[in-house]
């Protein structure tokens, strides 16, 4: 209950950061925006757990999902709408997300707020936004982020790097490939 208090309340700082400023590309605003995360588990087991998986929204309005819980992926078709289709992971590819996941040992806190230079951050627009949510032996890792600030901070860094590690994993699979392209762009 606390954890979808939080989820909301985050959802709407994110909203309402969105609606206040960063108008313009490379814009410069002050920013008091606060760490986004939430991470019962410090240590993640050596070995991968048999109830691992997670997803993954992310992107302009986060259209973008992975999700292993129910074996499937939604690409954002941008002028088409979304378009989602089956595609389950192998164990030995879950395995290996799991050993990146523990390289940057996910399950911990994390800081995706840049520290102000003289009291402003560069932001930028449109900027794409990760949402994680990952199941550890039956505890709930999550993670929200925003793409918005020009130098996203190391923790940032990682995640997204890790984002990119399974996304060009899902992007090398037919079920992926068999989808639509996505027509048009943000501005």
């Amino acid at each position: 209950m606390i954890l979808k208090k939080l989820s909301l309340i985050l959802s709407l700082i994110f909203l309402s950061i969105g609606l206040l400023g960063c108008q313009q590309s490379g814009k410069e605003k002050e920013t008091n925006t606060k760490n986004v995360t939430s991470s019962p588990t410090k240590n993640m087991p050596k070995d991968m757990p048999s109830d691992f998986d997670f997803s993954i929204q992310f992107g302009v309005q986060k259209k973008n999902e992975i999700n292993t819980f129910e074996g499937t992926v939604t690409k954002d078709l941008i002028a088409d709408g979304t378009a989602t289709t089956e595609l389950i992971l192998t164990e030995e590819e879950m395995k290996d997300i799991y050993e990146n996941m523990q390289g940057i040992n996910i399950a911990e806190t994390k800081e995706f707020t840049p520290k102000p230079i003289n009291g402003t951050a560069c932001m930028q627009e449109p900027h794409g936004e990760d949402e994680w949510k990952i199941i550890i032996n039956g505890e709930t890792v999550k993670h929200l982020f925003s793409e918005e600030y020009c130098e996203p901070t190391n923790d940032a860094k990682q995640l997204i790097e890790l984002r990119n590690y399974v996304f060009n994993i899902i992007k090398s699979k037919s079920e992926y490939k068999s989808l639509p392209e996505s027509k048009g762009g943000y501005e």
